[in-house]
């Protein structure tokens, strides 16, 4: 029998140090929630006055791609946030929205690096050569990724987490 309330003991002290670490992760999980939150709000308020110095000063055209890299940053963000969020309520690392960050990531990328082809040619044919190489290889991490989420949605569909 004092085996058996021995065994317990450990059981209840396993619990409570089990209950702790939870606890301490949900902790982290609302600071950094609450980090993300507040550096997506200031990434906004700064898009959206560079839009209207954009607008107004009549260089849209000049000041897009930047515009646009950063509204990307904004949504990776986001969806670190939303990262974040599952794993606070659910407790579990679910890998679509890892996925979708690096997509978006990649994409940020190719669009940034397709919108400065003409300041690389005046750069010389080695700096146009390796974006080249670097736009293929954003390509082929592109194509992987988007295969990578296919095949999760198939496979697992419980690996997706909802939205609420």
């Amino acid at each position: 029998m004092a085996g058996t309330a021995k065994g317990g003991a450990r059981t209840a002290a396993r619990e409570r140090v089990a209950q702790t670490f939870t606890l301490v992760e949900d902790i982290v999980y609302v600071g950094l929630g609450l980090l993300l939150a507040a550096s997506v709000a200031v990434l906004l308020a700064n898009v959206g006055l560079a839009f209207w110095r954009t607008l107004a000063g009549g260089a849209f055209a000049d000041g897009v791609i930047g515009l646009l890299d950063q509204m990307l940053l904004i949504l990776m963000i986001v969806e670190i946030l939303y990262t974040v969020q599952v794993s606070f309520r659910e407790h579990v690392l679910v890998p679509e929205p890892f996925i979708l960050v690096a997509l978006i990531a990649g994409v940020r990328r190719i669009l940034v690096l397709t919108a400065e082809f003409g300041k690389l040619i005046e750069k010389g044919e080695a700096a146009f050569r390796l974006a080249m190489i670097e736009l293929g290889l954003l390509t082929l991490m592109t194509i992987a990724l988007v295969a990578c989420l296919v095949a999760l949605r198939k496979r697992h569909p419980a690996a997706v987490a909802e939205r609420a």
